[in-house]
């Protein structure tokens, strides 16, 4: 590192201390480098930005690295042969295990083999002694099976468990076979000698690990032992097989002394000394010679039957020696577990030992390491914290390390470094200083500097000038801005976060009738509308929150009383604690939005089909609602007078009251002016508008205050609002026209059907009857019956009575005298009566009459949807309920016929709607096809009246 040029002095002590090479400049920087950095630290013109793999890393982690390289191979090594050790003791300690799993399961073979030999002689000499001793051997089997299973659980390498239960099942199927005698002796034997070949081999897997020679050596004695005794056992069963036969020699008899002998042998070479010693003295013993003896019998080709043994003897001796070769059997499992454990013990003590002892020497090694790293590392930490304080700004941070070597050299450019920067923050303290005090034409001592660092200042002092500059063109923005703020027709302002206003423009003045000192002097919740002011306190509290307000509306007081809405857009800057705001006079919309809504309302009223009356008063009650007054729909009479349609009073009874007096003078006022003058009028405290309806006259709308005098413009309003719902009114009173004419016509036909009806009774009918009377009488004057004229006369009195008959039936048609007479009941009783198709009636009507426009519309409907299921639908029943609910006569009609009626198309169902709607009903058709059809009629029982 180059020495900063702001230093003139030069400093004591060799000026370029030679580095580890013995070449100059490792401290101060070779003379050919650029800003102070050395030439062969530079970065290379074709990758700048590239970085030195070893430069990437700090001096400590080099030195621990440098230090640790050597000691990484021992290490490496020390944790190969640790593994490597850990291994051999984890697989001696595997083999240990399962050489204890394995005697759990020898003890199995030697209980197998003694239920095996108890099987055989209960099979050779059947009876209760034989019997129990075999349960009492597969009682010892089942238990010594248990605990090997239990013993099994623990061993993970092979699923010997898995194997000891399906042992277990192979055993009591044996078992079974025995019990049932389908199994012969030897058969008895040779399955028993299957299961315990399954057994050797599960010891002989559990034993097969062989992870030193010494136990190789025991397990393969052990395995050796096991199966010469099995070989014995096999032979033993057999042999006793024979003696309790007839006299004969069994095959194979010599096969079983073969397999023992070569497996002792085997298990003689495997052994230690003592063990052969007792399997030498085992074999000459007394039943150890009688067993070779009867071997060599059975050898010759012609053994003599008196020399055999006895059954009883044969198994005595052979059950002795057996018994002796597991007593040899016994020691040689526990040579085998000594030396496995001994073997076990001292792998796991040669790992201990030779990982402790690597890992002391890598802590040595290490401790030495970090030492010298923090010898160098500490001073290298102390001068780059110093570098980075500087860095940060911080000035107080000193270096405190003098050392001799490079290192201390770097220490004294430090704090030269930052006695230099110290006096370049004094400059720049004074150039803010100036900026804060608007002395702009301050500039900081470039000359005092030099290089880096008074083109530094340059550049402060350029920013200086720059800043002088803007801050002139600021200050023209803002008066531009206070010109755009003050001739703004929109109120705006600036508030803050303590509910007072801090600046507001001439709008805001003018549109509240306050001053600016006013508007300035109390907080601005004072002029909001008592009803509005807690909403505008949420919304202050999520402005307080740093959200923006959007479209907020609440209510102003002007000076003089009269209240306005005002919709907000505003902005919170939480750090200056200011607010900026601005809002504009939505009075007139919002009222325009509440006629229009009012207007919708009528309209929907009106379009649902409501009652003249009902509409005038909604008309009232909006216009009252909309002005605050009292209100008024009148109807201008033929003779000159009003009658009142709708009205809405809107006050308490005692005011009411008290001013009535006073309403009804300022509204007669009121009305005279607009009938004089055809436009709408102010009287007072009253205002009047004209509705006219088809170039007529046809009414008024009143609004009265009997408190204060209407503001001006009222009338204007009422105007507006009355020219739009004329339209309204004179569709509602078509309306009303159009269904009592429609009522009037049906009542019109209902008459004109009863007088028909009346007519043919009294008339055409009187007269056939009179007809048939007088035809039986000449028919009783005929002296022949059998005669031709006889004949003919009673052909001529047969066509009167049909035609009498039809005659009936157009008349009940036409009306039946049993409506009018009986009723809707008994009018439908009958029509069921006459239908082709079976109909079902469910009538509950009251027993007083119905009006006899429901009737009559009802026995219609019902005779149509009866003619229709007959001729059309093809129906099989029709079912009727009828009843009275609510005022309303409900009457359900529903048939299982063909269905797919559809009105639309042209059918005898809409004679059936319009009649039924003509009384201010309701028909509903349900017709899907294939599921038949369903009529639902609704007729108020107070529907229209033919004489409106």
């Amino acid at each position: 590192m180059r020495r900063s040029p702001l230093r003139r002095t030069p400093r004591t002590g060799p000026s370029a201390p030679a580095d580890a090479h013995g070449s100059p400049g490792s401290a101060h920087g070779s003379p050919g480098s650029a800003d102070g950095v050395p030439a062969a630290a530079q970065p290379t013109p074709a990758d700048p930005h590239r970085i030195p793999l070893l430069a990437r890393l700090r001096v400590g982690r080099k030195l621990t690295l440098l230090v640790l390289l050597p000691v990484a191979g021992l290490l490496a090594f020390t944790v190969f042969s640790a593994v490597t050790q850990w291994r051999e003791a984890r697989a001696l300690r595997d083999f240990h295990t399962g050489t204890e799993v394995s005697f759990a399961t020898v003890e199995i073979t030697d209980a197998v083999a003694r239920e095996r030999l108890a099987a055989v002689d209960a099979r050779l000499r059947p009876g209760p002694g034989t019997r129990a001793e075999r349960a009492d051997a597969e009682r010892a089997t089942d238990r010594v099976l248990a605990r090997a299973g239990d013993r099994a659980a623990s061993w993970s390498a092979a699923d010997i468990a898995g194997d000891l239960d399906a042992l277990g099942r192979q055993l009591h199927s044996l078992r079974v076979q025995t019990d049932t005698g389908s199994l012969t002796a030897p058969g008895i034997a040779e399955q028993y000698g299957n299961v315990e070949d399954t057994l050797l081999d599960d010891v002989t897997a559990l034993e097969s690990g062989r992870p030193t020679r010494a136990s190789g050596r025991a397990a393969d004695a052990h395995l050796a032992l096991l199966r010469a005794i099995e070989a014995a056992g096999r032979e033993q069963a057999e042999v006793a097989a024979l003696l309790a036969g007839p006299a004969g020699r069994p095959t194979g008899a010599g096969r079983w002394p073969a397999l023992e002998t070569a497996q002792l042998d085997a298990f003689r070479e495997n052994t230690s000394a003592a063990l052969r010693t007792q399997l030498y003295v085992v074999q000459f013993q007394d039943p150890g010679r009688a067993v070779r003896r009867l071997r060599d019998l059975l050898a010759t080709a012609r053994p003599e039957t008196a020399a055999w043994p006895s059954y009883e003897r044969w198994l005595a001796d052979s059950g002795a020696r057996i018994d002796a070769l597991r007593a040899i059997q016994d020691r040689a499992g526990r040579e085998l577990d000594t030396t496995a454990g001994r073997d076990r013990r001292e792998a796991e003590t040669r790992a201990v030992r030779d990982l402790a002892a690597s890992l002391a020497v890598l802590a040595l090694v290490t401790f030495l390491a970090l030492a010298l790293s923090r010898s160098i590392t500490r001073p290298l930490g102390e001068v780059s914290a110093g570098a980075r304080a500087l860095s940060y700004g911080d000035l107080s941070y000193d270096i405190r390390y003098a050392g001799r070597d490079e290192l201390g050299e770097v220490a004294d450019t430090f704090r030269d470094l930052r006695v230099t920067t110290e006096r370049l923050a004094a400059e720049i303290r004074a150039m803010n200083t100036a900026i804060d005090h608007n002395r702009l034409e301050h500039r900081a001592d470039q000359a005092a500097f030099e290089g880096t660092w008074s083109q530094l200042l340059g550049g402060m002092n350029a920013t200086m000038a720059s800043f002088a500059a803007a801050h002139g063109r600021r200050e023209k923005a803002e008066q531009e801005l206070a010109g755009v703020f003050n001739l703004s027709l929109d109120l705006l302002c600036i508030s803050g976060l303590d509910g007072y206003l801090r600046r507001v423009n001439p709008a805001f003045e003018r549109t509240l009738g306050y001053s600016g000192a006013e508007l300035l002097a109390r907080p601005f919740l004072d002029f909001v509308h008592e009803e509005d002011r807690a909403g505008t306190e949420v919304a202050l509290a999520r402005l307080a929150e740093g959200l923006d307000l959007a479209e907020f509306e609440n209510r102003y007081l002007r000076k003089d009383g009269t209240e306005l809405w005002l919709q907000w857009s505003a902005r919170p800057v939480p750090e200056e604690g200011l607010i900026y705001a601005t809002a504009r006079d939505v009075t007139e919309s919002r009222r325009s939005a509440r006629e229009q809504a009012a207007l919708r309302r009528v309209a929907t009223l009106v379009a649902r089909g409501a009652p003249p009356s009902e509409v005038l008063t909604r008309v009232a009650e909006e216009v009252g609602d909309l002005l605050g007054t009292t209100a008024a729909v009148l109807r201008q009479e033929s003779d000159g007078s009003q009658k009142t349609l709708g009205t809405v009073l809107g006050l308490p009874e005692d005011l009411e009251e008290s001013t009535r007096a006073e309403r009804r003078r300022a509204g007669r006022e009121a009305i005279e002016e607009v009938t004089r003058t055809g436009r709408a009028a102010h009287v007072g405290h009253a205002v009047g508008a004209p509705i006219v309806v088809d170039d007529r006259l046809w009414g008024f709308v009143l609004a009265a205050s009997p408190v204060e005098v209407l503001p001006a413009g009222t009338e204007s309003r009422l105007a507006d609002f009355t020219e739009l719902v004329a339209t309204a009114i004179a569709n509602a009173d078509s309306r009303d026209q159009l269904t009592a004419s429609r009522a009037r016509v049906v009542a019109a036909a209902d008459a004109s059907r009863r007088r028909i009806e009346r007519d043919l009774h009294d008339g055409v009918q009187q007269r056939l009857v009179a007809l048939q009377l007088e035809l039986r009488l000449a028919e009783t004057l005929v002296p022949d019956p059998s005669s031709e004229l006889a004949q003919q006369l009673a052909h001529v009195g047969k066509g009167l009575d049909d035609a009498f008959q039809d005659l009936l039936q157009v008349a009940r048609g036409i009306h039946p005298a049993i409506l009018s007479k009986g009723g809707l009941g008994p009018a439908l009783r009958s029509l069921a009566r006459r239908s082709a198709v079976p109909v079902e009636l469910d009538l509950r009507l009251p027993a007083a009459r119905l009006p006899e426009r429901l009737e009559v519309a009802a026995y219609y409907v019902t005779s149509e949807c009866l003619t229709n299921a007959a001729k059309h639908a093809h129906a099989r029943v029709v079912a009727v309920t009828g009843e009275v609910r609510d005022d309303v006569l409900e009457l359900t009609i529903r048939d299982d016929g063909v269905g797919g009626a559809e009105p639309r198309r042209g059918s005898g169902l809409i004679g059936l709607i319009d009649r039924v709607e003509a009384i201010g009903g309701k028909l509903a058709v349900v017709s899907p096809p294939g599921e038949g059809t369903t009529l639902d009629v609704r007729l108020p029982l107070g529907g229209p009246s033919p004489d409106l």
